[in-house]
């Protein structure tokens, strides 16, 4: 991939095609985390019957996942300020990243008994609260590998790197370990596959590491360094800053976050909802999962060429209203079999992609040299508030409607709200400063 800049603003250079593919591996690689930790199996294993009563395992798990959502949305904004300050963003990543991994490696030790529940637990929050700081830090890396004519197709790369890492290891410890495990094994299939899991990370994090040059903050935009409290009183001089000259991008944030949850909301529920209304097998769900990650992923790639012609923000809104619509359809097809879910299910998955991808580009495309850690951290923030909608959405309109497929129009409420705040932002704003 030639391209011109080291970030969308930065001086003329040559960006190699291999650091671009360096960088997109760390999300492969993330998928260990995102797809075998907290979502289909480290989780699951750990809110079975082996570990308590399934409403008090489960209550301690939202507990804990709410409590590492909090640090995360305290401490997200200045860790990355200070790794733009240090000009030690790459440094942070491995740090945050290998914490990671070794949290990952400890879960091995969590056995099927209500005594290792809270060491699971702990695990399970300290391992998120570091991947998402890495996940700040390695947004932040974008400017570096891409351009603003590539920018759009590189973010769209690394968003579909992190599906399809995530089927392919989902195969492995599915098929490998977890599908064939005997009764009794003391949890050895799920405890083996967080070893995988573990040098999966370790080793698709090392490219990035090696190809991608550490970031330095151009001369003008250096700032110095301050302790640990007072980088808070920074961060509140840069958001009424951001708020004065870029209010824009401020309510891009605040809509992001909105439209965000509800794109998680479509994974956490859709399983769910496929083997609750549908009727599907749990080997079924699983087939549907590599299914949804694979069209996740295509689209991702195609649609983040778009993103660099037409620019993120016609992509994000199209994503959008094609979720509400199939979104609309699910739940007015409730009745009409698994056909109706394999559909409409998996075009909810064609736009969940290019969303993300393209808000992750939106907002790299304004932020200028030396501050992508601090408002990537923002990013984060934000998306951590606003983590209660589409469970809460979901809840409310099963208890409304009585029924689980009422909880679709829960989702469908979060992402038309997202929707609505994000029409009015500006594409074209003025970059900060």
């Amino acid at each position: 991939m030639t391209a011109t800049a080291a970030g969308p603003t930065g001086p003329t250079t040559i960006i190699p095609r291999t650091r671009v593919l360096a960088w997109g591996l760390w999300d492969w690689g993330g998928a260990a985390f995102n797809a075998v930790v907290t979502t289909f199996v480290f989780t699951v294993y750990l809110t079975g019957k082996s570990f308590g009563g399934e409403a008090f395992v489960s209550a301690q798990l939202g507990w804990t996942l709410g409590v590492a959502g909090i640090l995360v949305a305290l401490l997200a904004p200045i860790t990355g300020q200070r790794s733009d300050v240090s000009g030690r963003r790459k440094f942070w990543l491995a740090v945050n990243t290998y914490i990671v991994v070794v949290v990952t490696a400890l879960m091995f030790f969590v056995e099927p008994s209500p005594s290792y529940l809270w060491l699971g637990l702990l695990l399970l929050a300290v391992g998120t609260v570091f991947f998402e700081f890495a996940s700040v830090n390695y947004n932040a890396m974008l400017t570096s590998v891409s351009t603003r004519a590539t920018i759009g197709k590189v973010s769209g790369f690394g968003w579909s790197m992190g599906y399809f890492g995530g089927i392919v290891l989902l195969l492995i410890v599915y098929f490998g370990l977890i599908h064939p495990a005997p009764d009794g094994d003391n949890g050895l299939a799920v405890r083996l596959s967080m070893l995988i899991a573990a040098a999966w990370l370790g080793l698709f994090a090392l490219p990035v590491l090696i190809a991608v040059p550490e970031y330095t903050a151009p001369a003008a935009s250096r700032r110095e360094k301050v302790s640990f409290f007072g980088s808070y009183v920074r961060l509140g001089h840069d958001i009424a800053r951001l708020w004065r000259t870029s209010r824009h991008t401020v309510y891009f944030l605040i809509a992001s976050a909105v439209f965000r949850d509800g794109l998680t909301g479509v994974f956490t529920f859709g399983g769910i909802l496929a083997a609750g209304t549908f009727g599907f097998s749990a080997g079924e769900v699983i087939i549907f999962a590599i299914a949804a990650n694979v069209t996740a992923g295509v689209s991702t790639v195609v649609i983040g060429r778009l993103d660099d012609r037409i620019g993120p923000k016609p992509v994000i809104v199209g994503a959008l209203v094609g979720l509400v619509i199939c979104g609309l359809a699910v739940f007015f097809l409730h009745d009409a079999g698994q056909t109706a879910f394999w559909v409409f299910g998996l075009a909810l998955c064609l736009f969940v992609g290019p969303a993300q991808s393209a808000s992750r580009s939106f907002l790299a495309r304004v932020i200028p040299a030396g501050r992508e850690g601090e408002v990537f951290g923002l990013y984060a923030t934000t998306g951590k508030a606003a983590t209660f909608l589409a469970p809460t959405a979901f809840a409310i309109f099963v208890t409304i409607g009585g029924a689980q497929y009422w909880g679709i129009l829960g989702i469908v409420l979060v992402l038309a709200v997202g929707l609505a705040v994000l029409i009015p932002v500006s594409a074209k704003q003025p970059e900060l400063s």
